[in-house]
Formats: structure tokens, C-alpha cells, sequence
């Protein structure tokens, strides 16, 4: 299995496979877990509760347990760095996009992405990493 080295990029490969292309299952549903709890509204939970600028633990650990197999990374031809990605609700469901919670810092893991052919949201999302276009180009990545 492999082992990304940053959590953020993980989210965005997770996003893809489970959220757009549907095919890591069963997909994690933050709400059915909050309910699960009690909790019929996980935005005003987090802000009543002033966790609305961190990832929720339950799904930090969901997430950072979850195993991608090589053959889904191989299907990965394209990701988004858009703030707006489903997996960011299920991780922090107040959060809004304007800080640094999400933030991509490095791309040492687009090593585990050998058909990856496109990137969107290069500079307007999460994508903060140094050289960032310069070191896309190199793998021959499309980016808008």
C-alpha cells in the first residue's frame, strides 16, 4: 500500500477516488457518523464547539487509516486543488476556505500517481507548493 508523506494531498486523492470517481467505497459520510453521535448538524456542532478551524478527529483518523491500493492510484488522471472539494466538508464542515487548514505544501507524493495527466486549481485553491508548475511540467501534468 502506498504511504503519502503529506495528509492535505492524501484528501485530494481521496476526494477524486471516492468522491469523483466513486470507486474507493464505501465512501465516508461525516454526517451519518455525527448523527451516529447525536448530532444532527455538523456545521453548528463544530462552531458551538469551536473545532471549526481543524480537522474533526474522527476523520482525521479515518482518513489517515485509509488504505489506497496501488491499481486505484494508478487510475488517477486528473485531481483539483479547488477549496471546495466534497472531502474538506466531511474533514472540517464550517470551514471556509479563506486560511491555511488545507493547504498543499509539498507534491513529493505525485510519485504514487503514474498516470496523473492533469491538475486544475493550480493557483487559486489549496496547491502551495514551491516550483509547484515548474515541477508538474517536468512529469509532463497538464495544469489550467
Amino acid at each position: 500500500m502506498a504511504e503519502f508523506q503529506e495528509f492535505n494531498f492524501k484528501l485530494v486523492v481521496i476526494d477524486e477516488l471516492m468522491y469523483g470517481q466513486r470507486v474507493l467505497t464505501p465512501a465516508y459520510d461525516l454526517g451519518s457518523r455525527m448523527q451516529e453521535q447525536g448530532v444532527s448538524d455538523p456545521a453548528s456542532h463544530v462552531l458551538r464547539n469551536e473545532i471549526d478551524l481543524e480537522v474533526l478527529d474522527v476523520s482525521r483518523r479515518y482518513f489517515e487509516a485509509l488504505e489506497i491500493g496501488d491499481e486505484l492510484l494508478a487510475g488517477v488522471e486528473e485531481l483539483c486543488f479547488d477549496a471546495g472539494l466534497d472531502i474538506y466538508w466531511h474533514c472540517a464542515p464550517a470551514w471556509g476556505g479563506e486560511d491555511e487548514l488545507f493547504d498543499i505544501h509539498s507534491l513529493d507524493d505525485l510519485a504514487l500517481l503514474p498516470n496523473l495527466k492533469r491538475v486544475t486549481f493550480v493557483d487559486d485553491g489549496t496547491l502551495r507548493a514551491p516550483d509547484k508548475r515548474e515541477r508538474l511540467a517536468a512529469r509532463g501534468i497538464e495544469t489550467d
